[in-house]
């Protein structure tokens, strides 16, 4: 990651991957910190835009970082304007994708949107909430849909006479597509242009993204000019590596911390991050000082850990989390650990273990259940299960013990 911009505030420039114009020091439309004293003399906040498109359900901790930028600006006293892309999730962003996207129902963007706000924090105490929705004036909450809905065909023409063909075919993604003979649908050329447009209706000062987003960021900035709107920042956030320590995070990996994980799974998992990728979860996802924590990796782990989970669920039920961790890694098997519940109500009884494991949802099928425990991975009640095979007569047998799957995952059996 580049040093801080002495510049601008730490809050703003932590974890700064890029940030452009950065021009003239002293032009407001060329430096950033040109424009936040600019916006300071005049009294007004800087509109920050987010856009998201909820083209799935679920938000992790690879998302999250933005987010948390964004709740900075808010905190700094800035207007977050998040932007939900009920239309532009129709057509899909095609960063990098290798193929056309699946275009989404109405109603399926609707359904995602609304996860997604939950998740963030929407009637939600500020302080364990990602973005703030309580202050007034910090937080406008638009659907592109808006303004783009209602685009007739000449303004449509108008927007796509801004960009040319080969502009877009520089656009990495769309080159190796091209490149490869892999088709590229013409509606995908429109998306750049759309969420691009959403920085002009909202007047945006500042966008953020990740560093993947460039091209969609400056477009925007084009976009305002063309328009003759003031134009905005781009400031790119790095895109986070996932728990396997090498791919970015990503659901369909499975190499996720979710925003909704409860205390024991979100600390278990991320007391385990590999050193390699400790400083940037601890830059990214805390606002720990790094100069201050030990040089010990596995104290930096357990320090990072405690504090991403304590922002989301609070310090007490982290710091609970943390003890019945230990707890359940060593074997214990702790009666007062509070750990996720998993129903044998639809496991059919007797049961073999390696299905036990498939039915109750720790393993994506019987085969991998057989995997894991054949490499030593599941334990029951801190025990290490060594047949797949080993059965169970009754749900009895189970009720209330702790079933483990590596040092991650744990679940207490109910019946």
């Amino acid at each position: 990651m580049p040093e801080s911009t002495p510049s601008l505030p730490s809050w703003l420039s932590r974890g700064m991957a890029d940030l452009f114009p950065a021009g003239d020091p002293k032009d407001a439309d060329q430096a950033l910190a040109a424009r936040l004293t600019q916006a300071e003399k005049e009294g007004r906040p800087l509109r920050v835009k987010l856009g998201i498109d909820p083209t799935g359900s679920n938000i992790h901790l690879g998302h999250s970082i933005l987010f948390r930028k964004l709740r900075a600006f808010q905190d700094a006293g800035h207007t977050a304007v998040l932007i939900i892309g009920d239309f532009t999730a129709r057509i899909g962003d095609p960063t990098g994708k290798s193929a056309t996207r699946v275009q989404l129902s109405k109603e399926q963007v609707a359904a995602n949107a609304s996860t997604y706000l939950r998740q963030l924090g929407q009637d939600q105490p500020k302080d364990t909430a990602l973005l703030d929705f309580e202050t007034p004036g910090r937080l406008e909450v638009r659907y592109n849909s808006e303004w783009l809905e209602g685009m007739d065909l000449p303004a449509v023409i108008g927007l796509l006479g801004t960009g040319t063909v080969g502009q877009m075919l520089a656009k990495d993604d769309f080159s190796k597509r091209y490149g490869s003979g892999t088709p590229i649908a013409l509606h995908e050329f429109l998306y750049p242009l759309l969420q691009g447009y959403d920085s002009v209706a909202v007047n945006a000062d500042v966008e953020l993204g990740g560093t993947d987003q460039k091209f969609n960021v400056a477009m925007g900035r084009d976009l305002q000019r063309h328009f003759d709107k003031g134009t905005q920042f781009g400031l790119l956030l790095p895109i986070l590596v996932g728990l396997d320590g090498v791919q970015k995070m990503s659901k369909s990996l499975g190499n996720v911390v979710g925003l909704d994980e409860d205390p024991l799974s979100m600390y278990s998992k991320l007391e385990k991050v590999g050193d390699a990728a400790i400083n940037d979860y601890l830059t990214l996802l805390t606002d720990l000082d790094l100069a201050t924590l030990p040089e010990n990796p596995r104290e930096k782990q357990k320090a990072m850990a405690l504090a991403v989970t304590a922002s989301r669920h609070g310090l007490e039920a982290a710091q609970k989390a943390q003890v019945d961790a230990a707890s359940l890694v060593g074997g214990a098997g702790d009666a007062d650990a509070e750990v996720p519940e998993a129903s044998l109500a639809t496991v059919n009884f007797p049961a073999k273990v390696f299905y036990l494991l498939s039915a109750v949802g720790i393993c994506a099928s019987s085969s991998e259940a057989r995997r894991q425990i054949k490499g030593g991975a599941a334990r029951l009640e801190g025990e290490k299960i060594t047949d797949p095979n080993q059965e169970f007569a009754t749900a009895a047998e189970l009720e209330g013990k702790v079933l483990q799957l590596g040092k991650k995952t744990f679940r207490r059996l109910t019946a």
